[in-house]
């Protein structure tokens, strides 16, 4: 059932491959700008909250690794599903 909902789909946009290419690239270039930026927060929020407590930096740098982890995650995962839009 969903193979043919696929191919309906993919026969109705034959013709819009070039703007599909173009939205795949689009979608991610700005994954990839919007990640970094989001890691970038982290970072530097992370240097202050250290600077603020010294004492908690075991903590925070724990917090921080696993939050950059996420969005590097999330972004791994919309690459993909733009390279899919690219090559099926």
């Amino acid at each position: 059932m969903l193979s043919a909902i696929l191919s309906v789909l993919l026969q109705a946009t034959a013709g819009a491959v070039s703007l599909s290419e173009f939205g795949a690239a689009l979608g991610a270039g700005l994954t990839a700008i919007g990640a970094a930026y989001g890691i970038s927060r982290i970072g530097s929020s992370a240097m202050e909250a250290i600077a603020r407590q010294p004492e908690a930096s075991g903590d925070i740098r724990s917090n921080m690794i696993v939050s950059a982890a996420l969005i590097e995650g999330v972004c791994f995962f919309a690459v993909i599903v733009c390279a899919l839009i690219l090559f099926v």
